[in-house]
């Protein structure tokens, strides 16, 4: 028998759970760690950053007014497509990281537990950064946390998946919308993953995923006056500098780069760099020696 041709894939992006091709029609070589040819992935422009934009602020309201609980419902439902899929995402890390198959293997189930945990703390935040807060006078005080918007995430360029999950998971867990921007060298492993989402029950929009040259990418999302924030994990020095200064000019909170072990696991900063508090004062009543009165 003669061997088989390759079928050959052909990458898109996922803008509003859809898989358009960049508006400019351009794409990129993608190579493994060997320079050896995987793919074409698609070459993202301005347009399509802010049709992203445009998406994720359309997914925002119904995303961040779902309950807590059935967020974590819908992050632990992307789990379990990850882990059905796990021998693809071991092959595609192998070849964008230069990986043996062994430590792949090990780099995707930690990304899957990454997943889960931050699946589980989407009903759990509240009570952490949120509570009641002593007053002196009839009144009781009450402080929650809310999502910021839309949140522009570079992801890492080094660790194209478990750093991937280690920035998107807590956006989108605490109740934003996401445009991600992936990996420059290995967008494949962010390729595949927003394949997952559309098949699961993430709603079309809460995340979008662009592929191409960050910095051409990044630009107009830090300067867009609909995006409330930006993670700058996957930018060099010269890069984050530049954004900030963009940034600056709608007062997005801006995460700044900083040396991570994604193999570590996190606190809850990431969740927390995203979201604001919302504070609630209500009178009680007059306050007498017996104790307050309604």
């Amino acid at each position: 028998m003669s061997d088989r041709l390759t079928v050959l894939k052909t990458y898109k992006l996922y803008v509003g759970g859809k898989f358009p091709r960049s508006e400019s029609g351009r794409v990129y070589e993608v190579t493994d760690a060997k320079g050896r040819w995987l793919a074409n992935a698609p070459l993202s422009s301005r347009k399509d950053a802010r049709d992203a934009v445009v998406a994720a602020r359309k997914a925002f309201g119904a995303w961040s007014g779902a309950t807590a609980y059935n967020r974590g419902q819908v992050l632990y439902r992307v789990a379990e497509m990850l882990e059905g899929r796990r021998d693809q995402f071991v092959r595609e890390v192998a070849d964008a990281e230069g990986l043996s198959k062994s430590r792949s293997a090990a780099v995707v189930d930690a990304t899957i537990d990454r997943w889960v945990w931050y699946a589980g703390w989407t009903d759990k935040i509240a009570q952490v950064v949120g509570g009641g807060n002593p007053v002196a006078g009839p009144f009781f005080n009450l402080s929650s946390p809310e999502p910021t918007g839309v949140v522009a995430v570079l992801a890492p360029q080094e660790s194209s998946f478990l750093g991937l999950v280690s920035v998107l998971a807590p956006v989108i867990a605490t109740g934003n919308t996401a445009v991600v921007v992936a990996s420059e060298k290995s967008p494949l492993p962010a390729l595949s993953l927003a394949e997952v989402l559309a098949t699961s029950d993430v709603p079309g929009g809460v995340v979008n995923v662009l592929s191409g040259r960050t910095a051409e990418i990044a630009t107009p999302l830090a300067s867009h006056q609909d995006v409330n924030a930006i993670d700058l994990a996957g930018a060099d020095e010269e890069l984050a500098k530049d954004l900030e200064i963009a940034a600056a000019d709608n007062l997005k909170r801006v995460l700044r780069p900083q040396p991570v072990d994604y193999a570590e696991t996190p606190g809850i900063d990431r969740m927390t760099a995203f979201l604001e508090t919302k504070t609630v004062w209500h009178p009680t009543g007059s306050l007498g020696a017996s104790g307050s009165s309604y």
